[in-house]
């Protein structure tokens, strides 16, 4: 079944060109919650919005694979966007250039529903006019996008991951529950989720290994994702699964960026300068290394 899952999402996936003008940055599973106590976004919600508004500042598309939102811990999306309007505006301002393109995740899976997706996300009431405003009116959110590579016969296929794991897929709104009504609370006190594969290392696991799987049964097809929060770099000779971390990381961010062709994985983090002052600055973990080695 999983594999089937997988296979239709990749069938039914909105295709957009990439070539060597492209500037792509991959972000997701940001979580953005109401800045309480369970809202893991909030401790790098100012690094985020630097390193967005650095991506929109040079013209890059940002791709948001998933779980952008956590609508499984909260019940209403008017606190998670009063905690992160200014995030949220940054966004708006990335779909006005036509350079926003999100996909859907077990944590926001009620967004696959267009008139859902356009019922939170299509405007916001704004309290100094007193009159809603447009957000994201017309952005549909995907299952899966493939982007089709200029000069390659094989195209890459971005997910947010869940479809390799039947508890977060298939029983999305059984587990919803449990995270409501049972594993926020436990927050309190330490006990983390042991269905979520970014909390539990064997699930983490066997998420890998049925989309590995899936890639070698699809002539090595390339793969960028993100559910599991760990990040992935495989080398040219590898199968090519590609995982761009988190945004809910201790201090940190992680993404993908894909430029002139070339693929890294990049970290947005915060370092102490001599003076005491703190500055927000990005690494390249891994890369850049053009994307022709995967795509053999």
């Amino acid at each position: 079944m999983i594999q089937k899952i997988i296979s239709n999402s990749y069938k039914n996936a909105k295709r957009i060109p990439l070539n060597c003008g492209s500037k792509f940055i991959f972000f997701s599973d940001c979580h953005r919650g109401d800045n309480s106590y369970a809202d893991d976004f909030a401790n790098n919600s100012n690094i985020y919005y630097h390193a967005l508004r650095n991506y929109l500042e040079r013209d890059y598309t940002y791709v948001e694979l998933g779980d952008g939102i956590e609508l499984w811990e909260n019940l209403f999306f008017n606190d998670v966007f009063e905690a992160h309007k200014n995030n949220f505006l940054l966004l708006r301002e990335f779909h006005l250039k036509n350079k926003l393109h999100m996909l859907w995740g077990n944590h926001d899976m009620v967004l696959k529903n267009p008139k859902k997706a356009a019922e939170l996300l299509g405007s916001y009431f704004d309290k100094i006019t007193g009159k809603y405003q447009d957000l994201l009116p017309g952005l549909t959110l995907e299952e899966g996008i493939v982007l089709e590579v200029e000069g390659s016969k094989k195209d890459i296929l971005l997910i947010h991951g869940h479809q390799a794991d039947f508890y977060n897929y298939v029983l999305w709104k059984w587990s919803r529950f449990l995270v409501r009504i049972l594993w926020k609370p436990l927050q309190v006190v330490g006990i983390k989720d042991p269905t979520s594969p970014a909390k539990n290392f064997t699930e983490l696991i066997k998420v890998e290994r049925r989309l590995k799987k899936w890639i070698l049964a699809n002539n090595n097809q390339m793969v960028i994702a993100g559910h599991t929060h760990r990040p992935r770099f495989p080398e040219p000779n590898e199968l090519p699964y590609f995982n761009d971390g988190s945004c809910v990381h201790p201090r940190s961010i992680t993404g993908i960026e894909i430029v002139d062709m070339q693929i890294s994985l990049i970290k947005w983090h915060i370092i102490s300068q001599k003076n005491g002052t703190l500055q927000i600055v990005k690494s390249v973990l891994e890369g850049p290394i053009h994307i022709f080695k995967y795509l053999k």
